[in-house]
């Protein structure tokens, strides 16, 4: 595996104080970190988010996604149990990277959905890969989660590299009328979970 652990520091942040762990991935040439909060390594479920990098959501506070919504959801709600992990993946786009994101923006300006944009560009609706957060999980030693998501796909992604999932826990933030056709196109095309339904439910694969 070409994933190898690089350092461990506090990172004090404005939900309370978590650690942050670096991993490179020296094959594909990108860094991914993992917040942790509490002792995620005495075998019992950990509240768990795997998030792949929107630097337009979670930086620049753009309205055509969720995505910023739902890392500040999940973080709070680690910081509230006191006790959880984020994995933070840099794989922009849904894996296009983030000039190719901005040319799916052009396309969606034009009246294409998201995942219309992306194949116009020559790209699946969803490229990315989780085949990186297995020695990271080996490495925080966590074995079973409770995992944030409306997306069955990390289910079962987690579940292919030896993590248990126990229960996926439904992460549900407010819609704009910027998002609202992204939103629907998620649940239509991509299969995500997100009108309806309990915040929370068992898994079982």
């Amino acid at each position: 595996m070409s994933v190898r652990f690089v350092e461990t520091s506090r990172l004090p942040t404005q939900w309370g104080e978590f650690n942050i762990h670096g991993f490179e991935d020296t094959q594909a040439n990108k860094e991914h970190i993992a917040l942790t909060m509490g002792d995620v390594a005495d075998g019992q479920s950990v509240l768990t988010r795997i998030h792949s990098e929107c630097l337009t959501g979670d930086a620049l506070f753009s309205l055509r996604c969720d995505c910023g919504n739902q890392l500040d959801a999940a973080l709070k709600a680690i910081a509230g149990e006191g006790r959880g992990a984020l994995f933070y993946l840099r794989q922009e786009g849904r894996g296009i990277g983030l000039l190719n994101k901005i040319k799916a923006y052009k396309l969606q300006d034009a009246g294409a959905d998201t995942v219309e944009a992306n194949e116009q560009l020559g790209f699946g609706a969803d490229i990315r890969d989780y085949s990186m957060l297995q020695p990271m999980f080996e490495h925080l030693a966590v074995n079973s989660v409770r995992l944030m998501t409306n997306n069955p796909r990390k289910v079962r992604a987690l579940e292919e590299h030896g993590v248990t999932v126990v229960q996926r826990v439904a992460l549900h933030t407010d819609s704009n009328p910027h998002n609202e056709k992204y939103l629907k196109t998620k649940v239509g095309k991509l299969g995500h979970m997100i009108e309806g339904g309990a915040q929370t439910d068992p898994y079982d694969s």
